[in-house]
């Protein structure tokens, strides 16, 4: 399984990226397709996406790593969820490394694992984590900068 890695250097000192990105109930500021996020604890959290149709769609969180100011990541909890069929994983790392006082390079990374058939669309899933992981990088430079 390889991740798809997208990153982009934000103008913006490393702490005030972290406020934004280790807090579940910021996603909405800048992750795209999302329109809330219910539920949130430090350690698991809903996200409500909104599908292209207009149609919601609920999918469960749990935070699996937290390094203060460097790095932090969550994994979707596929069982029980519309996503177990096609994802044996997913998980989403975000990566920061201070590049002086006033920019911070941020690396989305998705690793995403198919089981069964869904194995033969492979590259229609990394073709879509990478436009996602990009529209991210963009969300989070608009949520910080404006």
């Amino acid at each position: 399984m390889r991740p798809v890695v997208r990153s982009r250097t934000i103008p913006c000192d490393v702490e005030r990226v972290w406020s934004v990105v280790s807090q579940p109930d910021h996603l909405p500021r800048w992750w795209p397709a999302l329109a809330r996020v219910e539920e949130a604890t430090p350690t698991a959290w809903t996200k409500v996406l909104q599908t292209s149709g207009g149609r919601p769609v609920r999918a469960d969180f749990t935070r699996v790593a937290y390094e203060y100011e460097r790095r932090f990541a969550w994994r979707q909890e596929l069982e029980g969820s519309p996503f177990e069929r096609i994802f044996k994983s997913a998980e989403t790392q975000i990566v920061l490394e201070s590049e002086g006082r006033d920019a911070t390079r941020v690396e989305l990374r998705a690793l995403e694992e198919l089981q069964g058939r869904f194995k033969l669309g492979g590259f229609l899933v990394r073709r879509a984590a990478r436009r996602r992981l990009d529209e991210a990088l963009v969300g989070l430079e608009r949520a910080l900068v404006g």
